[in-house]
């Protein structure tokens, strides 16, 4: 499991987060997008080196460029719009991963969570963190308005705190927000696929958000079916299992094929870009 989760962040961390700081605001956040592979290869290495002070101090110092980005989560959040609620919410995610790194990289057991469950909350919080909450947010701005796309913008933000803070209450309550996620997610994919999907110029982008859609249904499926089984003892599938399932199809299935065919889309818009940012 440790080596497809590596492999999953490191995805993440050098190009999913800095490609969507680009759709989320291409002249505001272009600096930022642009520097971000350093810290992000120093994040990356320290995934595959033992646990201590070398694989700690390079956690720490991705860990600073997340807490940074985070910073300018308030500005967005204060606009109130369902959108710029879903933007900050991918502002700050990262934040919590970079924490969570530096204490599983450091040994140390942040809250009494097991090194494995801070480990895993690193690549959960670049995708149903970061890139679900960046996504939730454009679809919100590119949909006909409606109950539908502020649906997505709103709930996925909410999903995403409610797990959260399950893993300080009880898993009941993290079952709670894996249900809201989940709705909310299902929103982002029917939005994607009835409104975003046809409206694209090509081919290519098409199947990109298609895939995106699909893929969303069943993995958030396992999600509620993990969480369930952890609330009530139904059998469900391990963490090794999800990582290579729930895990992998959300980073490949809907992460990486979302912002590739946002990008796409972006670069046939380039002025609806740059109306819609958020600076």
């Amino acid at each position: 499991m440790t080596v497809l989760v590596n492999v999953i962040v490191t995805l993440g961390m050098l190009y999913v987060v800095p490609a969507g700081l680009r759709l989320i605001d291409p002249v505001g956040l272009r600096r930022t997008a642009r520097l971000w592979p350093l810290p992000a290869a120093l994040g990356a290495v320290c995934l595959w080196l033992p646990r201590g002070g070398l694989a700690t101090a390079l956690a720490a110092l991705y860990a600073a460029a997340c807490l940074a980005l985070a910073v300018r989560a308030p500005a967005a959040f204060r606009r109130g719009r369902p959108a710029d609620i879903a933007v900050a919410t991918a502002l700050a995610s990262p934040s919590i991963a970079g924490t969570a790194l530096v204490a599983e990289r450091a040994g140390y057991r942040l809250f009494g969570f097991d090194l494995d469950i801070l480990a895993l909350t690193v690549p959960h919080f670049h995708f149903a963190g970061f890139t679900a909450a960046l996504v939730a947010g454009l679809v919100c701005r590119a949909a006909a308005p409606g109950p539908g796309a502020r649906w997505a913008a709103y709930s996925v933000p909410a999903g995403t705190l409610l797990v959260l803070l399950g893993y300080f209450v009880d898993d009941w309550a993290e079952l709670a927000g894996a249900v809201v996620l989940t709705g909310g997610m299902w929103a982002v994919a029917l939005a994607t696929w009835r409104e975003i999907r046809p409206a694209a110029g090509d081919r290519t982008t098409r199947a990109l958000l298609a895939t995106s859609a699909v893929v969303l249904v069943a993995t958030m499926l396992l999600a509620l079916w993990w969480a369930a089984g952890e609330a009530t003892g139904i059998t469900h599938p391990t963490l090794t299992w999800m990582a290579a399932t729930h895990g992998l199809g959300n980073a490949l299935g809907f992460a990486l094929c979302s912002v590739l065919a946002w990008r796409r889309l972006t670069a046939a818009h380039p002025q609806t870009a740059r109306q819609e940012s958020t600076p």
